[in-house]
């Protein structure tokens, strides 16, 4: 895991850092200067960050409006994020374009938001426990059918037995089963 998180890591650059800076909205990292990490962040001749990856995780955000502008402020080429953390926030709705997506420990009871996701084409890793949505019967399958490109999901590589017992339990006619009574009764 610690290798795959340091390829992450190197693909994106480091991240332009507002974690823990008590934010209620997104506009307000406009007022602060991000935090230092390990790797220092490079800034072009108009102050803007070389990164792809942003990170406004721990903070008190209900939703994300205003980031286009925010990324638009701080990055040299805002269309090119690639890694954008959000989690620990207070976030119950999801509308983003990403490859690497962290939403875990937020407000998220609706699995129909995750269903949103489903265009993004290069979504490969998304965390989502700590979210209400993880209570639900069979949410590790339903994410894998709703998001086919998924590589990772909370932090566990996607198999393809998981894939294919997703699609089998996504064909059961009943739905009033767990998902692990699901797999006993494919086992049997």
């Amino acid at each position: 895991k610690v290798q795959k998180d340091l390829q992450t890591w190197h693909m994106y650059g480091p991240p332009v850092d507002f974690s823990f800076k008590e934010l209620s909205n997104v506009g307000g990292a406009l007022s602060m200067v991000p935090r230092a990490g390990l790797r220092p962040l490079t800034m072009n001749s108009e102050r803007k960050y070389l990164s792809r990856s942003i990170r406004l995780s721990n903070n008190m955000l209900e939703d994300i409006s205003g980031l286009g502008f925010v990324l638009g402020h701080y990055l040299v080429e805002p269309w090119k994020l690639g890694w954008l953390d959000l989690s620990f926030n207070k976030i119950a709705g999801i509308d983003l374009e990403l490859r690497v997506l962290y939403l875990h420990a937020n407000r998220i009871w609706n699995l129909k938001e995750v269903d949103k996701l489903g265009e993004l084409k290069h979504l490969h890793t998304i965390t989502l426990h700590g979210n209400a949505i993880e209570n639900t019967n069979g949410y590790r399958k339903h994410v894998i059918l709703a998001l086919p490109h998924l590589k990772s999901m909370d932090f566990s590589a996607v198999t393809r037995d998981e894939r294919v017992l997703a699609k089998l339990w996504c064909k059961c006619p009943k739905r009033d089963k767990t998902p692990e009574e699901d797999n006993k009764s494919l086992n049997q």
